[in-house]
């Protein structure tokens, strides 16, 4: 078969022109591909450049950090060399615990010590905080990691200001790393200020714990003493006659005073040390009860020693009064006082009751 020009021409034609299109597409894909890969260099420069700019601080900034914290330290370490307890004032407490860098905590009572303030939880908040310093300064684990120190009110006004605080005492933990948290704060009202419980609060907010050494206390191994003196010259006198060895009502009311005492709280002012009393640093009145169901005062558990004595008194006085072998009139006589005691001190106790426990509905008399 012959092949003519229009042939060549039919069949030549279309192949050249899709050969043509093939090139062009290629072309095409390349410089879509140069493109993005120029783009993202220039991109991913640009990101390196705003890193090394901004995120990443220049040596010497990081050695001056570094200075200023050794500084610091080296302070702290200082004045707990000489004193447990740092007192500051508001340009120390700004610098060295509110300021970073910071890698350390700081344990800091706001106290009011001065004569003229007359806080006397304060002045008994700080000798277990004196004590608890001690105990971590002369520990074979102290180290660098946490400090205490003290603002008072007449040296650091302003601090109380900065910190919106109005009482005193207050222990707060100012950790290393950022803001005291609600935690940091500790609970005085419902903990006490016992070494031992301040203790245990930094354990459990900064994992360091420190083991109280309290100075040593001779009252009351004298005291248990003397009292085994007296016990002993009394058996000695009355060697010759022991029958007040099983007189009952000695023991009986030996039993109850025991028992008085357990059931007023002195274990539990024991244990949590609490304060004897509160006083209102703004109206200066003095509370003796406190107003929680978590927590108690000293001298409440005296007041609440006294009623369940006023109530005891008066059932032994029915008691003998029902049982004695008296002329009629003196056992009227003490089953009215009795009943008076009863009712009386049993009513002073559910009112003192009603004030702990808000919403309870009853009440004796006095409400």
């Amino acid at each position: 078969m012959r092949k003519d020009k229009g042939q060549v021409c039919l069949f030549s034609c279309p192949t050249l022109r899709s050969s043509q299109r093939k090139v062009s597409l290629i072309q095409v894909k390349g410089g879509n591909m140069a493109a993005r890969w120029w783009f993202w260099c220039v991109f991913a420069t640009v990101e390196v450049a705003l890193v090394l700019i901004y995120g990443v601080p220049s040596a010497s900034a990081q050695r001056k950090k570094e200075m200023v914290l050794s500084e610091k330290v080296s302070q702290l370490m200082e004045w707990t060399n000489k004193r447990p307890v740092i007192r500051m004032n508001g340009d120390k407490f700004r610098r060295l615990v509110k300021a970073p860098p910071r890698n350390y905590s700081v344990i800091v009572m706001f106290t009011a010590l001065q004569l003229h303030r007359q806080c006397i939880v304060c002045k008994q908040a700080d000798e277990e905080f004196q004590i608890l310093a001690n105990s971590w300064r002369y520990s074979s684990a102290f180290t660098n990691k946490i400090f205490f120190a003290m603002v008072d009110f007449d040296e650091g006004s302003d601090v109380f200001q900065m910190l919106n605080m109005n009482s005193a005492p207050t222990f707060i933990n100012f950790p290393a790393k950022g803001k005291p948290k609600r935690g940091d704060t500790y609970e005085l009202q419902v903990r006490g200020f016992s070494a031992e419980q301040i203790a245990r609060w930094i354990a459990d907010r900064t994992d360091v714990n420190i083991r109280v050494i309290r100075p040593p206390n001779y009252a009351g191994p004298l005291m248990l003493g003397l009292l085994l003196a007296v016990i002993g010259g009394l058996v000695y006198l009355r060697r010759s006659n022991m029958e007040f060895l099983f007189n009952k009502t000695g023991w009986a009311f030996a039993a109850l005073c025991f028992v008085l005492a357990m059931t007023s709280g002195q274990m539990w002012n024991h244990i949590r040390g609490p304060p004897y009393a509160h006083k209102n640093p703004h109206t200066g009145h003095v509370n003796y009860i406190h107003g929680s169901s978590q927590a108690q005062f000293v001298a409440e558990t005296h007041i609440v020693l006294l009623f369940n004595g006023g109530v005891t008194l008066g059932m032994v006085l029915l008691c003998e009064a029902a049982t004695s072998e008296m002329d009629i009139g003196k056992r009227k006589m003490m089953c009215m006082a009795g009943i008076g005691l009863v009712v009386l001190f049993f009513s002073w106790m559910l009112s003192i009751f009603r004030s702990k426990y808000h919403g309870y509905p009853y009440s004796f008399l006095m409400s």
